[in-house]
């Protein structure tokens, strides 16, 4: 079985994944940690030196081969693989167990001001800037985040909880 977390940068996918994959005696991949011990180098690296279609490509080569893997996974993606090229379409077709992780625009903005140095996306963003940011680009990505098979929202909720609303949903 496969399992796939997609939401918003900081809405909590590789806590949640880590948690869901130890209870289900799963493995666990962070798709972008997976990218960057192929590619040799940060997301942030990539970015900065082969740019962003460069890294969009990537990343849809590499959740192609992570999905193919004959093993049971809980995979979490960045907040944009489900928002590029057919990737949405990749991750549906493989697993029936996609998940949405909905958070507020108030608690995202609070933990991304507190590690906006390891979010290429917003490193270089004013503080002030983040919350009409973030707001835009999740109505932007919310036609994608939306086509998964479910969905939870973490308002208020313990990592704990949310991994047993998740394996509720399991199909």
């Amino acid at each position: 079985m496969k399992i796939v977390l997609i939401g918003y940068m900081g809405s909590g996918k590789t806590t949640i994944g880590k948690l869901l994959s130890k209870q289900l005696t799963y493995n666990f991949l962070d798709l972008d940690h997976y990218i960057e011990d192929v590619e040799g180098m940060s997301i942030s690296a990539i970015f900065k030196n082969k740019g962003e279609v460069y890294f969009r490509k990537k990343e849809t080569q590499y959740l192609k081969e992570v999905l193919s893997l004959n093993e049971n996974l809980v995979l979490s993606v960045g907040g944009g693989t489900p928002c590029f090229g057919v990737n949405m379409q990749v991750i549906n077709e493989a697993t029936p167990n996609s998940i949405y992780i909905r958070t507020d625009l108030t608690v995202l903005c609070e933990r991304l001001i507190k590690e906006k140095d390891k979010r290429p996306l917003i490193a270089n963003l004013p503080k002030e800037e983040f919350p009409e940011y973030i707001a835009k680009h999740l109505f932007e990505r919310s036609y994608f985040y939306n086509q998964a098979s479910h969905s939870v929202h973490n308002h208020q909720k313990s990592v704990e909880d949310l991994v047993v609303e998740i394996k509720q949903l399991l199909v």
